[in-house]
């Protein structure tokens, strides 16, 4: 529970009195002499000048009753008083005296940090970091560079923050127990400074000191892209020297970020190998097979992380219910059930997740599960009598409800549906673009403009409606040239989205620029294989007599998504079998 300061404040003066009261009843002389009357009338006149607007008095009285008592709280409560006046001198001085009077106390050290920084003293930093670093042992020391980052976050002159660091570092910068941290802070630095080549220097230094340390290699991990490929190297040496099996699960998460979906699996099947009883890389692989439709690993994964999972959480006395990675791995196997066409098996292992976040997304989870056996009613309702827990989930429920009726292909309901959810939520410009997705789809496109025009106008970063507007023209092969300025202005709010640039491909393809279609198109593709790229890139290359590398596109898209709308009908329209 926080009690508000004037109440911490006022218990901490009864405990004081209190404590003074004790003293005064042993001896005729108080046993504590910071502990007198005279320090008791300055806090309460320090706190009713601070209630009474006069900050300099309160700041004044707080102060010295702070050196008097070499109280913490006091010297705390002097700052806070000094801050919220706007009197960055007076705080400065505040949190000196106190880590003049208190050295070791992190807290004085962390406001004085602060204040300084934020009179953007920063040179006056150095020596505080150095003596707070100093008085600690070892272990506890690398913990805390790794922290000195961290007040340096809204500094507004990073290149000097740089140099500042580096000058509180060097008495670090040989010792192999703690040099590793501290040129991972350096290059934390750097790299807020948009060094990126000076922060994978300071990560190598860092590394060259203790291989086995894993603060230079986390700055790795950070640094990782195609343009520093020795980054990488840096990590994949570490790893390879013995690391925990933790640092490969970081650079697995890497590898997927930048979708090297065979690179992370490669990772993922070592961790297996070498360290079977670690979970968290079960969940990883299992996903990852999931999602390449290899369902027979996936089900062997998934069952051993949760195997692996539930015995660990009943040796820490661990409940279920509060296992995020252990409900994600319920969500998966449904999946993989409802995949191998056992509907029933995935109903009841939605039933073992009882989080009651996750309560709404297992309801829509059953109701898919019930559409696909033919009962849209039953599952329609499953949805509308899901609970709600917070103002957003009635905002899902009509989402999920539209994609329902969407993925059973009842778009005149889907239609209807949003424009009532419209009439309830005028305000929401979500809300109209899908009904104008909705009129798309019954070609009712003058309405569909309309909305998507009006959702323009109330929300100009919008890309979406850009965008959408724009491919639903060059579909139609109307008005080509807007369809292209459209799809360019949505491009400027997302410039590398695939989907954005699978459209202006298909208007390029549309105004038959055929060689600038097929270079947009396999960039999308590449970076996103989506069913829909698919169709358009595969329709491209076909127009340019490419017919076997067209199939082959095709094929790709079938793999990730057999019951693609766009893709299937592309296919019987150019290639009947």
């Amino acid at each position: 529970m926080t009690f508000p300061k004037r109440l911490k404040f006022a218990t901490l003066l009864l405990s004081l009195a209190l404590s003074a009261r004790a003293g005064w009843a042993q001896s005729e002389t108080p046993a504590n002499s910071d502990l007198s009357a005279g320090l008791m009338y300055e806090l309460l006149v320090a706190e009713i000048s601070a209630t009474n607007g006069d900050a300099s008095s309160a700041y004044q009285f707080m102060l010295d009753a702070a050196q008097k008592s070499r109280s913490d709280q006091l010297f705390e409560r002097a700052v806070e008083i000094a801050l919220r006046a706007r009197v960055g001198d007076s705080a400065l001085q505040a949190a000196q005296a106190w880590s003049r009077t208190n050295p070791a106390s992190q807290d004085a050290t962390r406001y004085l940090l602060q204040i300084l920084i934020g009179l953007n003293k920063l040179p006056e930093t150095v020596e505080p970091i150095k003596r707070d670093l100093a008085r600690l042992p070892a272990p506890e020391r690398a913990a805390a560079i790794g922290l000195v980052p961290r007040y340096y976050l809204r500094s507004s002159d990073k290149k000097l923050a740089v140099k500042v660091v580096e000058q509180a570092m060097a008495p670090e910068l040989g010792n192999p127990a703690t040099g590793p941290a501290a040129y991972a802070a350096i290059g934390t630095m750097r790299l807020l400074a948009s060094d990126a080549e000076g922060a994978l220097d300071a990560a190598h230094k860092g590394a060259v000191l203790n291989m086995r340390a894993e603060e230079p290699v986390q700055l790795a991990l950070a640094l990782m892209e195609p343009r520093l490929p020795a980054a990488e190297a840096l990590v994949r040496a570490h790893l390879q020297a013995g690391a925990r099996p933790e640092m490969h699960m970081a650079y697995v998460r890497k590898l997927l970020d930048a979708t090297r979906y065979d690179d992370a699996t490669a990772e993922v099947l070592k961790i297996n190998a070498t360290t079977p009883d670690f979970a968290e890389a079960w969940l990883v692989r299992g996903s990852i097979a999931l999602q390449n439709k290899d369902t027979d690993q996936a089900k062997t994964a998934l069952d051993t992380f949760v195997r692996l999972r539930l015995e660990a959480n009943s040796r820490n006395h661990t409940a279920a219910e509060n296992d995020r990675a252990l409900t994600q791995a319920y969500f998966l196997q449904a999946d993989l059930a409802e995949q191998n066409r056992q509907p029933d098996e995935a109903l009841r292992l939605l039933t073992l997740i009882e989080t009651p976040q996750d309560a709404l997304r297992v309801q829509v989870r059953r109701a898919v599960i019930v559409a696909h056996q033919g009962k849209l009613d039953e599952a329609r309702a499953l949805i509308r009598n899901a609970p709600e827990s917070v103002p957003e989930d009635t905002r899902t429920k009509i989402s999920a409800e539209a994609q329902l009726l969407r993925d059973n292909k009842q778009f005149q309901q889907v239609y209807v549906f949003l424009q009532e959810a419209v009439q309830r939520n005028p305000e929401d410009v979500d809300l109209r673009y899908d009904l104008a997705m909705a009129a798309e789809k019954l070609d009712k496109i003058d309405e569909m403009e309309k909305l998507l025009r009006q959702v323009i106008a109330d929300k100009p970063d919008y890309q979406h409606a850009y965008n959408a507007l724009g491919y639903s023209l060059a579909d139609r092969k109307l008005r080509l040239p807007e369809a292209r300025e459209l799809i360019q202005k949505a491009l400027e709010f997302s410039p590398d989205d695939p989907y954005i640039l699978d459209s202006l491909g298909w208007v390029e393809f549309r105004s038959g620029n055929l060689d600038q279609a097929l270079h947009i198109l396999e960039g999308a593709f590449h970076s996103r294989p989506d069913a829909e790229i698919a169709a358009h890139l595969g329709e491209v290359l076909w127009s340019m007599g490419r017919r076997e590398q067209a199939r082959g596109i095709w094929n790709d898209g079938l793999a990730q998504n057999p019951v693609n709308d766009t893709l299937l009908d592309t296919i019987k329209r150019l290639s009947p079998p």
